[in-house]
């Protein structure tokens, strides 16, 4: 039986069904003479098939009998088919046309019809016609073919295999609507992100694509816990290299860079920044027990940020924005109104414990002398740290706050947790 599209992101972690076998085509080694041959690539339809302990025979199943139970002609198939795997594994090579090829498959994993999702159809069609100058006609046909009268789903996939193996270009925005019809299908990240050919922006850090928390405040969270498998110099590099998939590459350390850059450069003391960074990050790297001075601790976050563009990006300089003067009145009214809240928790209550009104404090010195959304930020940070139980109504005033700032979407929504029920 056929599985819902809700689990196709729970039981697999990226492509599966005939474009997965496609991609297990595009990358085998061939024969002798370079190209798979009919044994080939049935042993490479059953390792898709033996996916997920025997699921993945579900949906290649299912997406042959999408095509077959279709109006489309078989050479149109075959057109889409040769397209995806690049010429590949051609049918006709091996004495079958496309319905032979296909229903050997259905016979060895039948399947039923996918429920279609009609909504969808246009979008998809919509995005194939954006590359369409880059395609041949009939390759562009092809696909809206299977897309429009057979199914949206696999003709979604069949299109991003065309799009990686052929290397089009694609421009940021589509990227950004492949992404969203990714999880309006709930596929699995990567299949669609993984091996695509972003025409990707310069750095920004204006721009606010990540969905989550960034930057130093985002920092913090790498270092909570007691236990570390790497050194505090490798956290941060992998907190650096850590761009969301929507981002341009780099984005990740600019910001980080950014934040780092207005706490070194601010008139805060070195016990304030102290104090901001061992309770947003659960005195998970205690800089004080080491006897490593604030600010040098900030030098070191700025050499890492510094590497990590130096490579990714050897072009980018910083240039630092403006801040958000407009809403610094705002974010302090929010953290004033909080400290009832904050007066009887402790971070790292065992051991040295920081109080909540002591970490709200520095937090105000970052709003009201370094910049409101950082210190808006940790603020967030903080209520996580110390499981602040909040009302519905600040939950709600944090996320119009956030959008104000651009967060994304999961940033304050982490918080959700904590808001009562009463």
């Amino acid at each position: 039986m056929a599985r819902q599209r809700e689990e196709y992101c729970v039981l697999y972690e990226g492509d599966f069904g005939l474009s997965a076998l496609i991609g297990k085509l595009c990358s085998s080694a061939g024969s002798l003479a370079g190209l798979p041959d009919y044994t080939q690539a049935l042993a490479l339809a059953a390792e898709v098939a033996a996916e997920c302990d025997g699921e993945g025979a579900v949906e290649l199943g299912v997406d042959v009998r999408c095509l077959l139970d279709s109006a489309v002609p078989g050479d149109v198939m075959r057109t889409a088919w040769l397209a995806a795997s690049c010429g590949r594994f051609d049918p006709a090579a091996h004495g079958m046309d496309m319905s032979d090829w296909l229903q050997r498959l259905a016979d060895l994993y039948p399947g039923r019809p996918r429920k279609r999702s009609a909504d969808l159809r246009d979008a998809i069609v919509q995005e194939v016609r954006t590359v369409a100058a880059t395609l041949s006609g009939p390759v562009a046909t092809a696909l809206e073919s299977i897309i429009s009268e057979c199914d949206e789903d696999l003709g979604l996939r069949l299109f991003l295999r065309v799009v990686k193996n052929h290397g089009l270009p694609v421009g940021k925005d589509q990227y950004d609507r492949l992404m969203a019809l990714g999880t309006t299908l709930r596929y699995p990240g990567p299949l669609v992100y993984e091996g695509i050919n972003v025409q990707w922006p310069p750095i920004d850090t204006t721009r606010r694509d990540a969905t989550g928390d960034f930057g130093f405040s985002g920092l913090t969270s790498w270092f909570a816990g007691n236990w570390h498998d790497h050194t505090a110099r490798e956290t941060v590099q992998m907190a650096a290299a850590n761009d969301d998939t929507a981002e341009t590459p780099g984005s990740a350390a600019a910001m980080l860079l950014e934040d780092t850059l207005r706490l070194l450069e601010s008139p805060l003391s070195a016990e304030t920044i102290s104090t901001l960074w061992l309770a947003a990050s659960e005195r998970g790297f205690s800089i004080d027990r080491f006897s490593i001075d604030a600010r040098h601790w900030l030098g070191q976050i700025v050499d890492v940020c510094t590497e990590r563009l130096r490579t990714v990006d050897p072009a980018y300089r910083h240039v630092t924005p403006p801040i958000r003067s407009d809403l610094t009145d705002v974010v302090l009214r929010e953290v004033r109104e909080a400290r009832p809240l904050l007066e009887d928790r402790t971070v790292s209550p065992h051991w040295q414990g920081i109080a909540g009104p002591t970490a709200a404090q520095a937090i105000e010195e970052v709003i009201g002398q370094v910049d409101p959304d950082l210190g808006f930020r940790l603020f967030l940070r903080l209520l996580t740290v110390l499981s602040v139980p909040l009302t519905a109504e600040q939950y709600s005033r944090y996320h119009a706050l956030g959008e104000q700032f651009g967060y994304g979407e999961f940033h304050v929504g982490e918080l959700e947790v904590l808001v009562r029920h009463d």
